[in-house]
């Protein structure tokens, strides 16, 4: 509920807020006329307490002044704390308080904590301050933690040159903590044992991280089910991952020397390995050991990302993982159609592709092998039923891209454009002659074009927006937005 929506109701008479939050009377009125008008303050303490926990630390507080009903009740619901150290020139967040109200608030709060968000600040600085905080009763029991230091990062390599030393208060409510982000600070070789029982969401942004930490981490978290990690960078060059519970992993770098291969050891129930696209050439190198349930995969650039099946295994010959994919995105230009119809022969039970064209030109290999007919792909004829082209411009190698998934993707059953055109029927029938519709291989394929607005986020993804959500089943459609 906003907050102009709960003052509204909630205080037609006897208390006001001035522009700096505070109280005042207003003269005539009464505790009856009170009692007799706010109808908000007669719902039960748990529904008044679920409203204010869903508030900004702002507006949670200064619910205290709205009537009296509801002065007791920001002390008795978990506290939702979001700090921000103000930057030189920036203006202060409206939803987030300061640093300086930071020590009052925790005093005045009994805890527990749901949440507690501290971003904005240097290296090195409120280092007293935020062991202060750690060490308070409030904080002992957090749930949700954000700790997102400001660092400046080389334009070149995309690494943090300068981090802050994880404090290691912060790991004192390990054992209630479900969910943890933690941005710009890097993890010491000296890390205590580590138990996160009840953590189901880790995102690492930006830190540096030592590979035997890095794997007791992960071996300290029993309850993992999403792992993010953005430009991270581990001392051994190798982020090695073994979890028996995640489900989720997206795994994002920038194309340096310092940059960590991610290696798959063992996910049991690892459904999705998302690659959000955001670096300049989409460089990624990925080995994956053992994932049999591995669903969901993508997007990755076949042309210059490294996908790695299993040492010693060749990834013509399809390991037992790659069988399992069912969901793929890829990007192209349009000019490696060879590139990526090998990178097919991959994932024999494929059903839906994404293809989402860029605008960089890259060129299949001299070397790579020419598409056979007398070889076809298993996909293509036996299990792929989708296909959605991303940012298409209709130029002619990508016209020639999807025409031949349309010629020979023999079960299909919708082929979606998805572009920034506007359609109408004379320039579908074009489009249509232009891609052989008439002489497609599934007669049931249904073609269809979408117009998307937006030119400006040409081949843009969405994925980091909503990385940790595991409710959809093909996190694709809703997140490779135009």
């Amino acid at each position: 509920m906003e907050k102009t929506e709960v003052a509204a109701v909630a205080a037609p008479g006897p208390e006001r807020l001035d522009s700096d939050g505070n109280a005042w009377k207003q003269a005539g009125s009464s505790d009856c006329d009170e009692a007799d008008s706010d109808l908000i303050s007669k719902l039960p303490d748990d529904m008044l307490s679920a409203i204010i926990s869903l508030l900004p630390t702002k507006d949670a507080g200064r619910t205290q002044v709205l009537s009296r009903r509801w002065r007791p009740l920001w002390r008795s619901v978990p506290l939702n704390l979001d700090a921000r150290a103000k930057l030189p020139g920036s203006p202060a967040h409206p939803h987030t308080v300061p640093v300086s109200a930071v020590s009052k608030i925790i005093s005045q709060h009994p805890g527990p904590a749901r949440r507690f968000s501290f971003s904005g600040f240097h290296a090195g600085e409120f280092d007293a301050e935020v062991e202060s905080w750690f060490h308070s009763r409030a904080l002992t029991k957090l749930e949700e933690l954000h700790l997102c230091c400001h660092t400046r990062i080389n334009s070149s390599s995309g690494l943090p040159e300068q981090s802050q030393r994880l404090p290691l208060s912060a790991l004192r409510s390990a054992s209630t903590l479900l969910v943890a982000r933690i941005s710009g600070c890097y993890f010491p070789n000296d890390m205590p044992s580590m138990n996160f029982p009840v953590l189901t969401q880790l995102s690492l942004i930006y830190v540096s991280i030592p590979g035997d930490v890095f794997h007791g981490l992960l071996s300290s978290c029993h309850a993992l089910e999403s792992l993010y990690m953005s430009g991270v960078c581990a001392t051994t060059g190798r982020l090695r991952v073994s979890s028996p519970t995640v489900r989720s992993i997206a795994f994002h770098h920038w194309p340096s020397e310092k940059a960590a291969q991610l290696v798959i050891e063992d996910a049991p129930h690892l459904v999705r390995l998302l690659i959000p696209y955001a670096s300049q050439d989409g460089c990624v190198t990925i080995r994956v050991i053992r994932a049999p349930k591995l669903k969901i995969l993508g997007p990755f650039l076949p042309v210059l990302s490294k996908l790695l099946v299993s040492q010693g295994i060749s990834p013509v010959s399809s390991a037992n993982w790659m069988r399992s994919v069912k969901v793929l995105a890829l990007r192209s230009s349009g000019y490696a159609l060879h590139t990526v119809l090998n990178i097919l022969r991959w994932f024999p039970s494929l059903e839906k592709l994404y293809v989402i064209f860029h605008k960089h030109y890259e060129m299949d290999n001299e070397n790579e092998p020419q598409y056979d007919p007398l070889h076809p792909i298993d996909c293509l004829q036996t299990h792929l039923k989708k296909v959605v082209f991303k940012s298409f411009v209709g130029n002619d190698k990508q016209i020639d891209f999807a025409r031949f998934f349309v010629l020979n993707a023999k079960v299909l059953n919708k082929i979606e454009f998805e572009g920034y055109c506007y359609y109408n029927s004379q320039s579908v029938a074009y489009q249509h002659k232009l891609l052989q519709v008439e002489n497609r291989a599934s007669q049931d394929a249904w073609i269809e074009f979408k117009c998307h607005k937006g030119p400006e986020h040409y081949g843009r993804t969405n994925l980091d927006k909503h990385i940790h959500d595991l409710s959809v089943a093909d996190p694709f459609r809703q997140w490779l937005a135009l």
